[in-house]
C-alpha cells in the first residue's frame, strides 16, 4: 500500500487539520471530527447536519457552508461517528428553529444518529431525520435496505438552499424527503479501494472484470461482468436507474456523474457524453449536471450515476447560491 498519510489511526484528524488550514471560513475540531461554519448559527434558521464515516471526501465536510450544510461530523474511515459527537454537532447548529439530520442508509449511521436525535430531544432540540436510500443496486426491503450514495449531495444542496430562506423545519425536511424519493443511483467499480487500516484491497477483480452495483464503502457489487465500452456500461447503469426512477410527469432530471476516487475526469466526461446520448434517445431532458469526484470511496476506480426528477422549485433551489469548499456558485 502506498498512501500519503502519516499513520492509519491519525489520517482523519490529519486531513481535517489540512481542511482547517485551507478554509478559514470553517471551524474545525480535527480530533473530534466536527466541521461547522465559522461565526456560529443564524437565529431562526434550521440547522442542517450530515456526516458519517470518512473516506467519501469531499462528502460531507466539503459541503459545509452557505447554501448547504451547517455542520458535518466525520467518523473513522467507513465507520459511523459515535452518538456523542453527533449530539455535539446537533447542539452546535441549533439556533432554536430545529435541526435536520441527513443520514445515509447504513446501519451504524442510522443507529447512531437516532440515539443522538433522542438525546437532543431530551435537551429541547427538535430534530427531523431524513434517510437517503437511492441505490437501486439493492432491492427495497432487502437486508438493511437501499444504500445512500450520490443522492446525498442533491438532498444536502436542495434542503440547504431552502433552509437559507428561513423555511421551517417541517418544510425543509419535506423537501429533503422529496429529493430522496425522486432520486436513483447505480455504481460500477473497475477496482476495489484500499483502506488505510487494512492495507489491502477489499476485493479482487480480474484484468477484464468490473463490479456492477458497487457500494461506497468498498463492498462488492451485485454481480461481476466483463469489461466493455463506456457506452455499454453506461447503458447498463441507466437501465437499472430508469427502471425504478419515478416518471413525475416527464420532469427533467438533475444528473450527477460521480467519480469514486481514482477515475480521471477524461473518463467521467466520456460517461457524461454517453448519458446525454442515451437520455436524449429516451426523451429525458437533463436540466442540470455535475461531473467530478463528490461522493468517493477512497481510491476506488469507477463511478456512480444519480438522476433526480426535478420540478421548478427544486431547480430554483439547485440554482440558489452555494459557497462551500467543494461546491460553489452564485455566491
Amino acid at each position: 500500500m502506498k498512501k500519503l498519510i502519516n499513520a492509519p489511526e491519525t489520517v482523519v484528524a490529519d486531513a481535517l487539520r489540512g481542511m482547517a488550514a485551507s478554509h478559514p471560513e470553517l471551524a474545525v475540531d480535527a480530533e473530534g471530527g466536527l466541521v461547522t461554519r465559522a461565526g456560529g448559527t443564524v437565529s431562526g434558521k434550521v440547522g442542517i447536519l450530515s456526516g458519517g464515516g470518512s473516506g467519501h471526501e469531499p462528502l460531507h465536510a466539503g459541503f459545509v457552508g452557505r447554501g448547504m450544510l451547517d455542520a458535518a461530523v466525520a467518523g473513522p474511515v467507513f465507520t459511523s461517528p459515535v452518538p456523542d459527537r453527533i449530539g455535539q454537532a446537533t447542539a452546535a447548529v441549533d439556533s432554536g428553529a430545529g435541526v435536520l439530520h441527513i443520514v445515509k442508509n447504513y446501519t451504524g449511521d442510522i443507529l447512531n444518529f437516532a440515539m443522538a436525535a433522542e438525546d437532543a430531544d431530551d435537551d429541547g432540540i427538535k430534530v427531523e431525520t431524513v434517510v437517503v436510500d437511492d441505490d437501486v443496486a439493492v432491492a427495497r426491503g432487502e437486508g438493511a435496505g437501499r444504500r445512500g450514495t450520490g443522492a446525498t449531495l442533491f438532498v444536502e444542496k436542495l434542503a440547504g438552499a431552502l433552509a437559507e430562506t428561513g423555511a421551517p423545519l417541517a418544510e425543509v425536511a419535506a423537501m429533503a424527503r422529496k429529493v430522496n424519493e425522486h432520486s436513483r443511483s447505480f455504481g460500477v467499480a473497475l477496482s476495489s479501494c484500499t483502506t488505510p487500516a487494512n492495507g489491502t484491497p477489499n476485493f479482487q477483480l480480474g484484468d477484464n472484470e468490473i463490479e456492477l452495483g458497487v457500494g461506497i464503502h468498498g463492498e462488492p457489487g451485485r454481480r461481476r461482468a466483463e469489461l466493455t465500452t463506456a457506452a455499454e456500461t453506461t447503458e447498463t447503469m441507466l437501465d437499472a436507474i430508469l427502471e425504478d426512477l419515478p416518471e413525475a410527469g416527464g420532469a427533467p432530471v438533475l444528473l450527477l456523474v460521480n467519480g469514486l476516487g481514482a477515475t480521471p475526469p477524461i473518463e467521467l466526461y466520456v460517461v457524461r457524453a454517453e448519458v446525454e446520448r442515451i437520455l436524449t434517445e429516451r426523451g429525458i431532458a437533463i436540466a442540470r449536471s455535475l461531473v467530478g469526484n463528490y461522493v468517493t470511496s477512497l481510491d476506488m476506480a469507477g463511478c456512480t450515476l444519480t438522476l433526480c426528477r426535478a420540478d421548478e422549485q427544486m431547480l430554483e433551489l439547485w440554482d440558489a447560491p452555494v459557497l462551500t469548499p467543494s461546491l460553489r456558485w452564485g455566491a
